[in-house]
Formats: C-alpha cells, sequence, structure tokens
C-alpha cells in the first residue's frame, strides 16, 4: 500500500484555530517527533516509516515525567465506585505494560502479528493490554463485554485469533465454543479465583521482568482491528495500523479534543468501540494528559452527576444517549468540579439538550462526527461557532464533501453522501482495509472518495449537517448494530416465520431496533405482549443484549420487491413519518 501522506497541507493550515497556544503539546517537547512532524506539515518529507505509540508517545512521557516536566497528576486513574481506586503515572504505566509484554511473548508464546481477542469491561487491565500488545507488536481486537459465545465464535474463527483475554463472567461463553476454535493457544482470565484451562492473567504477569525491549514497527504495521456491524452479513473486520491511530493525533492537535498535560478526561464509552481507543487513550496520551475512568457497570445518571462533581474532571465525552439521560435530572443541584468541555459523539445530538445542558450547566456540547474505519471525521471544536444540528466542520487531514452517486461534489445546501476524498493518496487516520473481504474494501470506494454511507449537507461556512444512514445500519445509543444480526437471531426462534429489523426513533436513545415479525400459524392465537417479550428474551440470550428489538410488531406479511428483497426502506420511513 502506497505509503500515507498528508492529504491536503492547505486543508490543516486553514482550519487552525486563530492564536492557539501549544503548551504541554508533545510537539514541543519530543524534540525528534517534533522535527519529523514539522517536516511532514511543510511536505518537505514523508511520513516516518517506523513509529510505535508506545516507545514513540508513552515512553517519551515517562522520560519527560521522570525529570520533573510534566504535571504531578496521574497518566490514569482508575475508580469502581466501591471505594477502589488506581492511578499511573506514565512511568508506572510503562513499568506494568512491559511485564504484560514479557508474560504475552515469553510465557503465552505469542509473537509479532498474532491477534488477541480482548474483552474486558472498564478495568485496568484493558489499558496494560492494550499497551503491552503494542510494545509486542501483537494485534488487538477489542469487544465488548456483552458478546455472547456466539459472537466470541464468530469473532475467534473469522479473525484467528491465537489468544483471548476476558473476566471469569465470560470464560464460559469462550469455552462452549472453543473446541470450534483449533487455532486459540492461550486463554487469561482476569479473576481473583483459578479456572482450569486457563491462565492467570494477575497472577502471571506481577511475576514478570519489567525489563522489555518495544519492537520496531513501521507506520503501516497492523496495530487494532475492530468488528464493525453491516447491513447485510456478519461484522466485518476493520484494520487499523501504528500510523492510522497512534501517529494521527501528532498531526491532528486540538481540533477535536483541547487538552494539556494537566487536563483529565472522562469518556463512558464501552471498551469494544474505536471511541475509547481514541478519547481513552491514544488522543489524550499525545497531550499528557490523564485518562479517568469510572467502572461504570450500569449508565447511571445519579452516578454520573455525583462522579463529575466529585474529582477534578475537565472535558466529558459520551454519546448522546448520556446528555438526555442527565438533562433529565436538576442540575442545579450539582456543582461540578471542574468540568469546561463536553463532547457527544456517535449519533446526532437532538438541539433542545444541548440547549436544555447549556442553560443549566453554562457549557457548550461539542458535537463529533465519524466512523469506526476513519476515526474523527467532522467536530466542533472549541472557539468554533455552534450550529444547533451541525456536527462541525472537517477534521485535519481530511477533505470532507457531499457527493452524489457518480462522485460529483455538490454544492452547498444541497443533500447527499457525506464523503471523505481518498484518492490520490489515502489520507493517514483511514483504515487499512477490511481484513480478508476485499470486494468489501473495494465497494466503499467511489470515484476519489470514500463514502462513509451517511447522508447530510454542507452550508456556505463549512459546517455539516448528519441527515441519516444511507443504509440499513442503526445507531442506538452509539452502538452501531446491523439489522442481520437481530434478524439472524430472531428467526432461530420456532415462533418467526420471517422478520424485518429496522430503526425507530426513541426520545432517549435516538433510535432503537425495532422487528416486524410474521408469526408461525401456530402461534397466531398466542399472547402478543407475551410472545413479544418472549422474542426479545431470546435475542438477548442468543447474541449481545444492547442488538434486542426494544419495539416489535407482528405483521401478516412484509413489503418486499418483485425479486423477493424485503422493503427496508420503506418499514423505515414508515416507522420514521416520511410515509
Amino acid at each position: 500500500m502506497k505509503l500515507f501522506k498528508v492529504q491536503s497541507l492547505k486543508l490543516l493550515w486553514t482550519l487552525k484555530p486563530p492564536n492557539r497556544t501549544f503548551h504541554g503539546h508533545p510537539r514541543l517537547l519530543f524534540s525528534d517527533v517534533h522535527s519529523q512532524y514539522e517536516s511532514i506539515r511543510r511536505g518537505k518529507q514523508e511520513i516516518p516509516k517506523y513509529f510505535n505509540f508506545a516507545s514513540d508517545v508513552l515512553d517519551k512521557w515517562s522520560e519527560i515525567e521522570k525529570a520533573g516536566k510534566r504535571p504531578s497528576n496521574p497518566a490514569f486513574w482508575w475508580i469502581n465506585g466501591k471505594g477502589e481506586e488506581v492511578k499511573w503515572s506514565f512511568q508506572e504505566l510503562g513499568f506494568l505494560s512491559r511485564k504484560v509484554a514479557n508474560m504475552l511473548t515469553k510465557d503465552c508464546g505469542l509473537q509479532k502479528g498474532d491477534r488477541l481477542i480482548l474483552i474486558l469491561p472498564r478495568i485496568p487491565e484493558w489499558w496494560l493490554v492494550k499497551v503491552a500488545c503494542m510494545r509486542a507488536g501483537i494485534v488487538l481486537i477489542p469487544g465488548t463485554s456483552q458478546l455472547s459465545a456466539k459472537d466470541i465464535l464468530y469473532r475467534l474463527q473469522a479473525s484467528k485469533a491465537t489468544g483471548i483475554v476476558t473476566t471469569d463472567t465470560l470464560a464460559p461463553a469462550v469455552d462452549s465454543v472453543v473446541s470450534q476454535c483449533p487455532l486459540l493457544k492461550t486463554k487469561l482470565v482476569v479473576s481473583k479465583g483459578s479456572r482450569e484451562g486457563w491462565l492467570n492473567f494477575t497472577e502471571m504477569y506481577r511475576n514478570q521482568s519489567a525489563e522489555h525491549s518495544c519492537i520496531k514497527t513501521s507506520i503501516e504495521d497492523p496495530m487494532i482491528i475492530f468488528f464493525t456491524s453491516g447491513t447485510t452479513g456478519s461484522p466485518k473486520m476493520t484494520q487499523h495500523s501504528q500510523g492510522s491511530l497512534g501517529f494521527r493525533p501528532l498531526l491532528s492537535e486540538r481540533y477535536w479534543l483541547d487538552l494539556t498535560a494537566s487536563d483529565m478526561i472522562w469518556n463512558t464509552a464501552d471498551t469494544g468501540w474505536i471511541l475509547t481507543s481514541i478519547a481513552s487513550f491514544f488522543d489524550p496520551w499525545v497531550f499528557g494528559s490523564c485518562i479517568f475512568i469510572h467502572n461504570l457497570p450500569q449508565t447511571d445518571a445519579a452516578v454520573i452527576l455525583n462522579t463529575l462533581c466529585r474529582f477534578p474532571i475537565d472535558a466529558l465525552v459520551g454519546a448522546p444517549t448520556l446528555f438526555r439521560m442527565l438533562v433529565q435530572n436538576d442540575l442545579s443541584k450539582y456543582k461540578f468540579m471542574r468540568l469546561k468541555c463536553c463532547m457527544s459523539g456517535g449519533e446526532p445530538l437532538n438541539p433542545e439538550v444541548m440547549e436544555q445542558w447549556k442553560s443549566q450547566t453554562g457549557l457548550d456540547i461539542h458535537e463529533v462526527y465519524g466512523q469506526t474505519e476513519t476515526g474523527i471525521i467532522c467536530s466542533v471544536f472549541k472557539g468554533m461557532k455552534i450550529k444547533p444540528g451541525s456536527m462541525g466542520k472537517a477534521a485535519p487531514l481530511y477533505d470532507v464533501q457531499i457527493i452524489d452517486k457518480n462522485a460529483n461534489i455538490l454544492p452547498p445546501g444541497q443533500q447527499g453522501e457525506i464523503a471523505v476524498r481518498s484518492k490520490p493518496i489515502r489520507p493517514l487516520g483511514f483504515f487499512s482495509e477490511y481484513l480478508d473481504n476485499p470486494k468489501k474494501t473495494a465497494e466503499c470506494e467511489r470515484g476519489d472518495f470514500y463514502v462513509t454511507g451517511d447522508r447530510g449537507t454542507m452550508d456556505e461556512d463549512g459546517y455539516f449537517q448528519f441527515i441519516g444512514r444511507d443504509d440499513d445500519i442503526i445507531i442506538s445509543s452509539g452502538y452501531r448494530i446491523g439489522p442481520f444480526e437481530v434478524e439472524s437471531a430472531l428467526i432461530e426462534h420456532p415462533a418467526v416465520v420471517e422478520t424485518a429489523v429496522v430503526s425507530s426513533p426513541d426520545p432517549l436513545r435516538g433510535e432503537v431496533v425495532k422487528a416486524f415479525v410474521v408469526l408461525s400459524p401456530t402461534f397466531s392465537s398466542s399472547d402478543l405482549k407475551s410472545l413479544a417479550r418472549d422474542l426479545q428474551d431470546h435475542v438477548k440470550k442468543t447474541t449481545a443484549p444492547y442488538k434486542y428489538p426494544r419495539k416489535v410488531e407482528f405483521v401478516k406479511e412484509l413489503p418486499k420487491t418483485v425479486t423477493g428483497k424485503i422493503k427496508r426502506n420503506e418499514l423505515r420511513d414508515k416507522e420514521w413519518g416520511r410515509i
């Protein structure tokens, strides 16, 4: 693949906010990275051939910290709401992650290029494993803790992973499918107790040496694979490189995050999604900021509001669902300790929610827009005028346009597909490919553009507005849900003859999963309310619970084309009042 170059130097300079200060940014601290960075921006040099986030960013901050040139706040601060707390400096993070890297390579036998599935909730070990994998050149595959045995089996088989790290809660699900995964050699459980056939993560890494030399990695070497849902078929493997996630924030600077080494950021997203990798790992640590994590087993508004009052959190990142939930409370009762910046992404945020939050807290909510494949595409950065309903302007490195079906750029105000220029040079920040799926990789390109699958408009000032999905993907509370996955689970139930799943409007979650179900004649006289609950429970047990249909409607038949394809767009339009 052609080495990435900066896509548009002109764009990079014109988007730079005026009179910005860059104290605390590694460009002033890492002389080697800074010199490369400036050369790249002036077009005199290609992006460096070798890069590793662990050694080139985290270890540099460790050196700065050791020299007393970084504020005394931690690099990582975790709580569980029950009194337990973990704080790490960059030096401690380095010390512990080297131990984990030694465990993975020496005791578990994993090598550069091997793939490791990581399914953990918001616990410190997730961050240790992630840094350790970078040190060892192991390709990480994060997954949400809500995955079912069926989901895990698919991921193990599709990825050909040789190792997995999870909790004792999900270990039984792994054991139930492990016989079908001959390539899986290493099973590590994060648990206080032991489990037959599993290695105990905590016991093993604590006994390791902290001496480890970070492996040399190319900027194009694979680093992370995300499974992302599609409209048809099973989730795709979206592969990112050392450059697309690790080096990108060195170039993007402060356009969606405006942090310093004295700041602390809290992102509430699930560990399985790319937003956690961006907002709770790469981007804040480029600035030397502290990443705050609450275990947060359930999204509880009172817990979140009280946490903001008790801890010096400067920036809050969450899905629109979070802010919709928070504004339902009397916010005048809460005095936030240090909160000064709020960001929302994953789906559009209702303007009325932004107004309610602003009126009660005095804080704006800055919207960001992106995808697993691209990271942040658009954002409302600090100091930029907020237009309600807009997700901001194009992020640096990206030339974002609204195009038609023939890849022609449309004028301001005209609706089309949101696309990012990908030719002649693929921008840094883009995924490498859909692994083992060249056809799907090619299908997302149209002319000189990568097509997001979302429809939108751009105004005369360059602000983008999201209109809706151009396909059938459902985005509920920030979770991407493919209808095929839900339909496949429903069709396994004996009562279901046929089903179609679409999005349905919801005041809290933005949209939710709705299933239209054609029943088997033997179930036609059943108590429909009871049967609907039965179908919902069935989906929860068959696949990840967040995918279950919160709405169920029983119909005699589904609308279809002459070739027999279900007209999901018709059902969706009816659901959203467009018919």
